[in-house]
């Protein structure tokens, strides 16, 4: 996968020569970011209706021609919270990679779960790392900096976020409880299908698909069942995914090859869209960006 290049969700279509004006400095860059964007869950605003279906911009096209539409100046004009884009944190990071790759800097999401939004439970998470010349940085880019963070959000020390092919290979051994893995701990959303689901999320966004969160396709489902040929599957694939983050080029190309040639594990033409709301299941076509069935 090469990591400088857009893929169809991050690039910016039309709103190329928008990115093209943000900060190079990826402190700054990320801080614009936040200018753009509002989490659905944790921006203080209640949103609904059509400003609630914001957070399924699955293409950093269709983000930033939101953002144009309701405001329609560049992107490092300040926004006032209730204007900007509803999304998430792996918007958060699209957005940021998007720009970063926009200037040919290698960049890539990273899906998995981060130990610091809450004691004792590890929340569902997505953040970025980008080569800085030398070596891969891992930003959370929606974080503000500042004291009351035991870390640097724009160069986070390992421990702090753990990819979920990691989390998926503890839980298996039995050094993690998966109970604490997952979106809150006052939720079902957590467990051992969850984190499985996540290792194939992982996978995908390593590949360029770099899908929503409540996205469902393949290998996923809301439970974990006990199929020995399935769970090898997913553990084979964790193992590899671990390989490649250690430096293991071949695993890389292991990996490439087995996401193109098994349809458990990458998503098709369509693809099933479940809600953070509850809404009913949808069929979303790919290709035609467009639901297809409800």
């Amino acid at each position: 996968m090469n990591h400088t290049s857009q893929t169809v969700y991050s690039d910016p279509g039309a709103h190329a020569a928008l990115l093209d004006a943000l900060p190079a400095d990826v402190p700054a860059l990320t801080a614009a970011v936040r200018n753009l964007l509002i989490h659905y869950r944790g921006g203080g605003i209640a949103f609904t209706g059509d400003r609630y279906e914001e957070i399924n911009h699955r293409w950093v096209e269709a983000m930033l021609t939101t953002d144009q539409r309701r405001n329609g100046t560049p992107l490092t004009a300040p926004r006032e919270p209730s204007d900007r884009i509803v999304g998430c944190c792996r918007d958060y990071a699209l957005l940021t990679i998007s720009a970063l790759r926009q200037r040919g800097v290698p960049a890539r999401s990273r899906v998995g779960f981060a130990s610091y939004f809450g004691p004792g439970f590890n929340h569902d998470h997505v953040v970025l790392e980008y080569w800085n010349g030398r070596r891969w940085v891992l930003v959370d880019p929606g974080l503000e900096p500042g004291p009351s963070w035991a870390f640097d959000p724009q160069d986070l020390e390992p421990g702090w976020f753990r990819s979920a092919a990691e989390v998926w290979l503890g839980y298996r051994d039995g050094s993690l409880d998966g109970g604490d893995f997952g979106v809150d701990p006052s939720l079902p959303l957590r467990g051992g299908w969850f984190i499985r689901n996540y290792v194939v999320f992982q996978l995908a966004h390593l590949q360029g698909d770099e899908l929503l969160l409540w996205d469902l396709w393949g290998a996923m489902s809301d439970q974990l069942g006990d199929d020995p040929e399935h769970l090898e599957l997913i553990d084979e694939i964790a193992t590899l995914l671990v390989a490649y983050d250690n430096g293991d080029a071949e695993a890389g190309g292991v990996l490439a090859a087995r996401y193109a040639a098994d349809p458990r594990l990458r998503p098709g033409r369509t693809i099933v869209q479940l809600s953070p709301a509850g809404d009913p299941p949808v069929t979303v076509d790919l290709s035609r960006r467009a639901v297809v069935e409800a």
